[in-house]
């Protein structure tokens, strides 16, 4: 028998994502329902090459039908309806950032601790984490069973797609408005994003670290080593899909080089691109449509005595959303809690 699955927030860029790897990777779907906030809903949405879902609202979805519900319409739409749907009987896969430091919530990347995947029996749901920190866990994981990773300082560089549609359209706009004289004012930024870098994703709180900042180091904790000391600065860049990072970790053991690739060539989830070349990594724009966490520039970091440099990339509406959300799902079917 195939599972009912409801994706909520199905119009959004990260819900028909979320489809069509459901159909790619051919997920055993029953029934599928396209869901929006509300009693909204009419529009169509492609689901594979041959279905065509209707849209329908939120708002008069019965959860009691559904034995699995993707949330992937912002933190506001979670908080409302997510335990709706948890308490109704389907398990819950969010993508916001509404549940991912809760503590009796998993937060999950196949790759890293899918393991942690048994505790969502108790709530029926499971959080994924923000794209950036997705990445970094799935490049850090494998270095962390060799030497145990004790601090990692994180640079994120965080693409537009992250903010929406209407934010890769302002970075659209203001691109060609810069060569005809006419370039738009910054309405989703707090500065103009074309041909510039803005250290700024989320609110700045009392601290002057942002949110986004905060949680990819609460979010790696919870994925890697609850004793990670993480600390990280986010960066919005003028690129359209494709979330980098630049890491550094400290180890409580020795982790050489040879190690780390060795490690990284045998990963799930990693594509190891490191020649000591020109042109010899990966960049966001080679990586769209990928589902893969690329890893470049691997390196020893001479200012501690167990330290390794990294630079890693991937599609941030692949694997930093859509794909890891249906892995979670796969991962789910597998150790039957979705029986």
């Amino acid at each position: 028998m195939g599972i009912k699955v409801a994706v909520v927030g199905a119009t959004g860029q990260v819900g028909r994502e979320i489809l069509r790897t459901l159909a790619e990777r051919e997920f055993p779907a029953a029934e599928v329902a396209a869901l929006v906030p509300g009693r909204g809903g009419g529009q169509e949405v492609s689901f594979g090459e041959e279905r065509v879902l209707r849209v329908r609202g939120l708002e008069g979805h019965d959860f009691r039908d559904t034995d699995l519900a993707f949330f992937a319409a912002g933190e506001a739409a979670s908080a409302a309806e997510a335990q709706r749907a948890a308490a109704a009987g389907a398990m819950v896969i969010d993508l916001s950032a509404r549940f991912r430091l809760e503590p009796d919530v998993p937060l999950v990347v196949p790759e890293a601790n899918a393991a942690t995947l048994t505790r969502a029996r108790k709530r029926r749901i499971v959080a994924c984490p923000a794209p950036l920190a997705a990445a970094v866990a799935v490049a850090l994981k494998p270095l962390h069973a060799i030497g145990k990773a004790r601090r990692a300082v994180i640079t994120g560089f965080h693409a537009v797609a992250g903010a929406g549609k209407e934010a890769m359209d302002e970075l659209w706009a203001q691109t060609r408005g810069i060569y005809v004289n006419e370039a738009p004012p910054a309405e989703q930024f707090p500065k103009s994003i074309a041909f510039n870098l803005i250290p700024q994703v989320g609110d700045i709180g009392d601290d002057g670290f942002t949110a986004e900042e905060r949680g990819i180091a609460a979010e790696l904790r919870k994925l890697i080593d609850p004793d990670l000391a993480a600390v990280a600065t986010s960066v919005r860049v003028p690129v359209f899909i494709g979330d980098a990072a630049s890491v550094t970790v400290a180890f409580e053991r020795p982790v050489e080089e040879k190690q780390a690739w060795a490690a990284l060539r045998e990963a799930p989830g990693v594509i190891l691109l490191d020649r000591r070349e020109e042109a010899g990594y990966a960049t966001p724009s080679e990586v769209a449509g990928e589902d893969a966490v690329y890893v470049s520039r691997l390196r020893r970091d001479l200012t501690v005595p167990h330290g390794l440099a990294f630079w890693c990339v991937t599609d941030s509406l692949r694997k930093g959303a859509a794909l890891n959300a249906v892995q979670v799902a796969e991962e789910l079917l597998r150790l039957k809690l979705l029986e």
